[in-house]
């Protein structure tokens, strides 16, 4: 079934990829936001519901971008209601945010034969969330700890132990990071010719979010030709996927310099397909929960 353009899930796939071409015309990431923003002193995170459950795709990006828009120290979120319940009360005048929803339910129709047939059908909606920040009354482990100075990041053993865990074969020679398919190994410039450990870190995770789209892992297939759009596709969901996964090791590092050149496609992707976001991040979540797979089976094997 298709949707019409002026149905509300059609708006939402609307909203959000108006917003992110907006920041991409003025040559901003959004998934890069937290790295960026002259108040981000302490160490990215997840968005957190009320719960502590991390938000998973796409609301990663919208809330990141509202966490930096609006300067919120403070990870967690969570809606009116679940406020109210937790004895809070959002503040008069504040302005939630906007995340979403899929999924699919089943309906029973009936084919030409009379016979009860089966069908799931995709569903999309969007809801309102509040930071923590913007809600009074919580219990004191939701309010933002006081801003203290960073102290010098120590995260590199766990970022190493975590690459380890997935089996990917890396190499090092050379001045180009990439991904060879045909020979299935991640090839990075020596240790020493990176500007610091997070960047070394945070080209390790492109590279092997890329990784997990050979045919025997996540078989992601976009196009193989540098430069095109398909291939821009590719370098996208790569993006998102390093983002997320620097978010959890906790590495910060500095946007790198040969990406930018692929803002151009990235908008034309994303004007010619309202959904090429929400595709982009959920390839880019999936590749994710198939490295946390791989650290599981490296846990059980040790």
């Amino acid at each position: 079934m298709t949707t019409k353009p002026d149905s509300p899930r059609a708006d939402l796939y609307a909203r959000v990829t108006d917003a992110i071409l907006a920041d991409l015309a003025r040559g901003v990431r959004p998934w890069l936001k937290p790295w960026n923003a002259a108040n981000a002193s302490e160490r990215v995170t997840m968005p957190l519901r009320h719960n502590g459950t991390p938000y998973r795709g796409m609301n990663v990006l919208l809330l990141w971008g509202e966490a930096v828009a609006k300067g919120y120290g403070c990870p967690i979120w969570m809606t009116y209601r679940q406020a109210v319940e937790l004895g809070g009360q959002v503040r008069k005048g504040e302005h939630g945010s906007l995340v979403v929803y899929a999924d699919r339910f089943t309906k029973t129709e009936q084919n030409d034969k009379g016979e009860d047939i089966e069908r799931s059908i995709p569903f999309m909606k969007g809801y309102t969330v509040f930071n923590a920040e913007q809600i009074d009354g919580l219990p004191a482990h939701y309010r933002p700890a006081p801003a203290s100075q960073p102290e010098p990041l120590a995260l590199h053993a766990e970022a190493e132990a975590f690459f380890a865990h997935t089996g990917a074969r890396f190499l090092h020679g050379g001045s180009r990071a990439f991904y060879a398919p045909a020979r299935d190994v991640i090839q990075l410039p020596p240790v020493d010719a990176f500007k610091d450990p997070e960047s070394y870190a945070a080209t390790k995770g492109h590279e092997l979010i890329h990784w997990t789209g050979h045919a025997q892992r996540c078989a992601r297939e976009f196009g193989k030709r540098f430069g095109d759009t398909a291939y821009a596709r590719e370098e996208l969901v790569a993006e998102l996927g390093a983002a997320f996964l620097c978010a959890e090791l906790g590495v910060t590092p500095e946007p790198r310099e040969d990406h930018a050149a692929y803002l151009g496609h990235w908008m034309d992707v994303l004007k010619a397909d309202k959904r090429a976001i929400f595709s982009a991040a959920a390839h880019a979540q999936r590749a994710l929960d198939h490295l946390h797979a791989l650290q599981g089976e490296s846990a059980h094997a040790a």
